[in-house]
């Protein structure tokens, strides 16, 4: 095998902590090799180290047998190595094209050519693009008025405009993407794998790993404990490997029987998205939302919760008739979990007990005091019932893999004890055996008669988990309709317009 990338005993401390534990790897030029492993387990770490983020503290990498020790992202970029980070790294102030051409703006007598950095950015948008069929993404328009899913297309389209890389990163790349943005991604990862690029694709959905990559390596605890050849592994040895144990990841769904209407929309509008949504969530129920990027299924959520102005249209929430602020939905009983954990689902800098029991602190302590033996006894009960990986509740939220963040943000609702429960995206990002214990988590939550309305772009889930589904299509929101009526094709057909 001709060896783009050696990885050999390669370790990583943070402390006392050992995050790589002797890793090894190797991946050919041409080819796309899959990093897989649960929460906690390493890939991120390994993948800073790689990128020049971080340094590792001992063990050898060569890129094309040549020693690879950078000393910093631009160094890594330099000797042909980029990378896409699961959460997105731009600049939001910046435009689109600004941030796609960024540190190799094209030149003109010394003054930068920004006639030939549009072209270059709707270059690398016309690899990823959004369908036509959803909005599109506009070189001129500024990163911060773009949603997490459009921005997660800017920050590949960056790395695809940087073709010359021969080792290209992609760390959980769909977790924002519908279906046929993935498609249009693994067309964009093929053809850069058969002019020579090696990619290194990590993910949590293993379907997607096991379709578009040639190789695989499996981490487990900061050790690699696995490789091989991705076609004949079967899913089930994956997750044995992952795991360390066989996982059962089925779908939760017990028999429900809903109740009481707590969520009544009538032709509900906001200023962009949705334009026309209707529907009904009763308690004891989960109902799916599905729909394309840039549909308005996100908008339509942060509409209901008061994140974003109503337009026209009638929302009723539990006894309120009527648009309010977040702070009144959660004073009701309404909580939401966003999509993009690092502007709005976490205060990265602040505890994990401090996030998760941010929005309830009342009872933590005498005279609306908060005792910290009392909030780290409250946190540590609900990072046990989650399985949230730490060394401690008093470590930063910034400090945890993307999944085990998301888990903390799922918590603090269930602290809160919330009854209407509006998930956006509620698995992005976590692995395996811990999607499992979400989806477990929900079936409860529905059975002890909360209210859930469930925002997905993994259509297994939704109609694994959900009771009713509602397609969004250009802003309108479909008729919800009983699970068993749908299948997938029939979904994605709705969500399209064919």
């Amino acid at each position: 095998m001709n060896a783009r990338l050696s990885v050999r005993s390669v370790f990583k401390a943070f402390g006392a902590t050992r995050a790589l534990d002797g890793v090894d790897l190797e991946a050919a030029s041409g080819q796309v090799h899959a990093i897989i492993g649960e929460n906690g387990a390493g890939k991120s770490t390994l993948m800073a180290v790689l990128a020049g983020a971080l340094a590792a503290d001992g063990g050898e990498i060569l890129v094309d047998g040549r020693p690879h020790r950078p000393l910093g992202p631009d160094d890594a970029r330099r000797s042909g190595v980029g990378i896409v980070y699961q959460e997105p790294q731009l600049c939001p102030h910046l435009s689109v094209t600004e941030n796609i051409v960024l540190g190799q703006e094209p030149t003109r007598y010394g003054w930068v050519d920004r006639r030939r950095a549009r072209e270059l950015a709707m270059r690398a948008l016309d690899q990823v693009s959004v369908t036509e069929r959803a909005a599109p993404i506009v070189p001129d328009e500024l990163v911060q008025g773009l949603s997490a899913s459009a921005q997660q297309l800017v920050e590949i389209a960056r790395a695809l405009a940087q073709a010359e890389c021969r080792l290209l990163i992609l760390d959980e790349p769909t977790s924002r993407l519908a279906a046929d943005d993935v498609e249009r991604l693994f067309e964009a990862i093929r053809r850069l794998r058969d002019a020579g690029t090696t990619i290194l694709y990590v993910s949590h959905f293993l379907e997607e790993v096991q379709r578009i990559a040639d190789r695989f390596t499996v981490l487990r605890d900061g050790r690699s404990v696995g490789s091989g050849v991705m076609a004949g592994t079967s899913r089930d040895e994956l997750v044995r490997l992952m795991a360390g144990r066989d996982v059962a990841h089925t779908f939760q769904r017990s028999l429900r029987t809903p109740g009481a209407c707590v969520l009544e929309l009538r032709d509900l509008s906001g200023v962009w998205l949705p334009t026309s949504a209707t529907l009904e969530l009763r308690r004891g129920e989960v109902l799916g939302v599905a729909g394309l990027v840039g549909s308005g299924r996100t908008e339509l959520l942060r509409a209901v919760f008061g994140l974003d102005p109503v337009r026209s249209g009638r929302i009723r929430v539990l006894a309120h008739v009527g648009p309010a602020s977040p702070a009144k939905r959660l004073a009701a009983g309404v909580g939401m979990l966003s999509e993009d954990r690092k502007q709005e689902g976490l205060a990265l800098g602040m505890s994990i007990a401090d996030n998760l029991t941010l929005s309830r602190l009342r009872g933590l302590g005498p005279f609306s005091l908060v005792l910290p033996e009392r909030q780290h006894r409250v946190a540590e009960r609900w990072a046990a019932r989650l399985g949230i990986r730490l060394r401690n509740v008093t470590q930063a939220a910034s400090e945890l893999s993307g999944g085990n963040q998301q888990k903390v943000a799922l918590a603090r609702l269930l602290h809160h004890d919330v009854d209407v429960l509006l998930l956006d995206e509620p698995t992005r990002g976590v692995d395996v055996a811990s999607r499992t214990e979400v989806y477990r988590l929900i079936d409860e939550l529905a059975k002890s008669g909360k209210a859930v309305l469930m925002v997905s772009s993994y259509l297994p889930e939704l109609l694994g988990v959900c009771d009713r589904i509602a397609v969004m299509h250009r802003g309108v929101l479909g008729p919800a309709r009983c699970t068993g009526e749908l299948t997938q094709e029939r979904v994605l057909k709705e969500a399209t317009g064919a």
